[in-house]
């Protein structure tokens, strides 16, 4: 059955003219002289379709222009390389990205964390074995080296990276976009690892009327409800809310210690979108996140005890009430010239027990970025001002009083296609003053070229800078028992980054596939590594007279037969090491190989999707943990400083009852049941102390999940 393809962009290439298609695929172009053009007509998710028109009379019907859906999403629009709209093949950075439909068939992810690993080389890194904090690591590099966004916004500083990203309903999301590699000529100093963008949904392109819901065979429940009514002839607007709800406690490894998160988590979040003359943009976002989070052992968890046992010293547990509003917006100027402002900003409150140690912080951030853009012949240049205010304060002895900032920059960036598009140069640089460090030049080059139509070749180069925050940098700093050791004033982090990529699009029949091969390479200077192999009882921080480096390899196929049988495969490998007086060791959590791959089929005839996903996370490195005895003395022998092989996976089978706008869904996650043979957690056994309270207690262990096989299911429903 032929269905309209609503809010196509129809365009006639090389000049000003163009439209959106309305809602029911339905587009009109007026008051064009006559002349030769190049109709173009493209959507995400199809295949971009081209044609050409010779006007030579008032009135033309094209009829019925059909798109043919894009299988490999090279024709998707994406925004992240270059802050434009621009196709994937045409970007002379290589922009990955993963869509809302690709979630929804593979897994149902419930958060950002979880929809990132079906990217290549990204994977979450868990911090504690008691409160599970996590992060998002590309290319073995730490969590705090990615930039995250929303619709082009830096809005997660470094409190919120830590339990913020949890926050993001997958819901929300239209698309993932990730760049690995230097990015910070666009996006601040500290995109040294790379960048992920999350952009959201269009009011105009949803459902009246959405909701869905999600439990687990550990009866943790999710729902969302989305509300997309189309305010007046100029407005459109989404309205909705989400909740996360994992009430029950688990420990089937026997340490004492849940192997689950409890929560409760609520959000609210809107879009407005506003038609404009033009189609210049407006649109503006907000959101507000609450979760109230908690583990620890079963005194303190149960009938929630932990309410009034926040901060005992003798019950364990850890308590994280979470705040944080988010507003952010994008207002394209009503002028010939293109002017754009793109501006956020976010309060993050956290107020916190870890044991008996209280943490209580709060972050404002705000951004504002003034862009211009211009193409001159074969030249696109933009630039723009840029400006970041961010207020920090705790309650540790780390931060004496609160650290506000105010960093202005600027950015230029020229991007130039040769003849026939077949090299590409996007050079830029961006200068940011901060007060503490003085101006920091981040410079960036980029060089594309396709020696044959189906064949692109990318190189990218840049630099990053980076200010240690403590909390996010090693979530230890407040959790376990051991002393935090500044040795002196730590200085700011750099890195020299460069990154080789390969693309090939290639036919096997009547099918398609792509393949693709990254090298990367990472130097930094002022590496800030956490010493825990000192003193047991300690983490001891100091400025690094050595280096350290991360280079590594890529490699990924994507392949979609004629039958509706498609399967993505990707392998990495990863060295990332740490050399400081002449000796070298491995970065911890960094695994020196991942590989992921997913396989999926649809049974048309019985509107049945089958989609299965695994995850092998390589060997890595641990930090120097030690058990105790039966007296509470410490073993004479660590754990083991390197972990084991391990293989994760989902199964899925989703049902669609079109008539009803209905979705089943069920899987099983994890199915061999894999769990860390050891607990994450180290002397929580020690009989001179209740537990969790032991001198020697640490979190740090934690590399892997230690719970194992969890069915779910689910149904989702939507109002046409």
């Amino acid at each position: 059955m032929e269905i309209p393809v609503p809010f196509a962009n129809v365009v006639l290439k090389g000049t000003d003219f163009g439209t959106s298609a309305n809602e029911n695929g339905d587009f009109r172009l007026e008051n064009i002289p006559f002349g030769s053009y190049q109709l173009q007509v493209s959507s995400v998710g199809f295949v971009a379709f081209s044609q050409k028109v010779e006007l030579n009379r008032a009135r033309i019907e094209f009829g019925e222009l059909e798109l043919s859906p894009s299988s490999l999403g090279l024709d998707e629009v994406v925004v992240t390389g270059t802050m434009k709209e621009t196709f994937i093949t045409a970007s002379p950075v290589k922009v990955e990205v993963i869509t809302d439909e690709l979630l929804e068939t593979t897994s149902n992810p419930v958060n950002l964390i979880q929809s990132l690993k079906l990217i290549n080389g990204v994977q979450e890194v868990v911090s504690c074995g008691v409160c599970y904090t996590n992060n998002i690591s590309i290319n073995g590099l730490p969590g705090q080296y990615t930039a995250v966004l929303i619709d082009g916004s830096p809005i997660y500083g470094n409190l919120a990276s830590v339990y913020g990203l949890n926050g993001i309903p997958r819901q929300a999301i239209d698309r993932i976009e990730i760049i690995k590699g230097p990015n910070s000529t666009l996006y601040g100093s500290e995109a040294m690892a790379g960048v992920i963008n999350i952009i959201t949904k269009d009011p105009a392109n949803q459902p009246k009327f959405a909701a869905d819901f999600r439990m687990t065979s550990h009866l943790e429940t999710f729902g969302n409800v989305t509300w997309s009514p189309e305010i007046s002839e100029k407005w459109n607007a989404t309205i909705g809310a989400n909740y996360g709800f994992i009430p029950q406690y688990h420990d089937d490894n026997g340490d004492g210690f849940g192997d689950i998160v409890n929560m409760d988590r609520v959000s609210a979040f809107t879009k407005w979108t506003m038609k404009r003359k033009d189609h210049r943009k407006l649109q503006l976002m907000a959101k507000y996140y609450y979760e109230d989070r908690r583990n620890g052992v079963e005194d303190f968890m149960l009938n929630r005890a932990y309410r009034e046992l926040r901060g005992n010293d003798s019950i364990y547990g850890e308590s994280i009430y979470t705040h944080r509003g988010e507003v952010f917006g994008t207002y394209q100027l009503p002028t010939k010239e293109y002017f754009r402002i793109d501006f956020s900003g976010s309060y993050h409150n956290q107020d916190s027990y870890y044991g008996d140690v209280g943490y209580a912080a709060e972050q404002y951030i705000g951004f504002g970025n003034f862009i211009w853009n211009r193409q001159l012949k074969r030249h696109d240049l933009l630039a723009g001002l840029t400006a970041r205010y961010q207020h920090y304060d705790d309650n540790t002895v780390v931060t004496q009083q609160a650290e506000s900032q105010f960093i202005p920059g600027v950015f230029v960036q020229d991007e130039w296609e040769a003849v026939k598009a077949k090299f590409t140069v996007l050079g830029g640089v961006r200068l940011d003053y901060y007060e503490a460090n003085g101006p920091v030049v981040s410079p960036r080059l980029n060089l594309k070229w396709k020696p044959a139509l189906w064949t692109t070749i990318r190189a990218n180069f840049g630099t990053g800078f980076k200010v240690v925050n403590l909390f996010t940098e090693d979530h230890a700093f407040v959790t376990g028992q051991r002393e935090v050791v500044l040795e002196e004033k730590l200085k700011p982090e750099r890195s020299y980054n460069g990154t080789l990529s390969f693309n090939q699009v290639y036919t096997v029949g009547n099918s398609q596939g792509t393949i693709d091969i990254d090298g990367f390479y990472t130097y930094f200077t002022n590496k800030i590594i956490p010493d825990y192999d000192t003193d047991p009882q300690q983490i001891i921080y100091a400025n690094s007279n050595g280096h350290a480096q991360s280079w590594g390899v890529n490699a990924g196929i994507s392949h979609s037969f004629k039958f509706p049988l498609s399967l993505r495969l990707g392998f990495s490998y990863i060295s990332a090491t740490e050399t400081e007086n002449g000796e070298t060791s491995r970065i911890q959590f960094a695994p020196e190989y991942t590989a992921n791959g997913t396989i999926s089929y649809s049974w048309k005839k019985a509107h049945l999707d089958f989609a299965y996903t695994a995850n092998l996370v390589g060997p890595m490195a641990l930090p120097e943990v030690f058990d105790v005895d039966e007296l509470g003395n410490l073993l004479s022998e660590p754990r083991p400083t390197t972990s084991k092989p391990f293989y994760l996976d989902v199964f899925q089978i989703t049902y669609t009852w079109n008539k009803a706008n209905l979705r089943f869904f069920a899987g099983v996650e994890n199915i061999a049941g894999y769990v860390q043979k050891v607990s994450p957690l180290s002397a929580y056994n020690d009989p001179n102390s209740p537990a969790g309270f032991s001198p020697n207690f640490d979190t740090s262990y934690a590399y892997s999940p230690v719970h194992g096989r969890e069915f779910y299911g689910g149904i989702a429903w939507e109002l046409k």
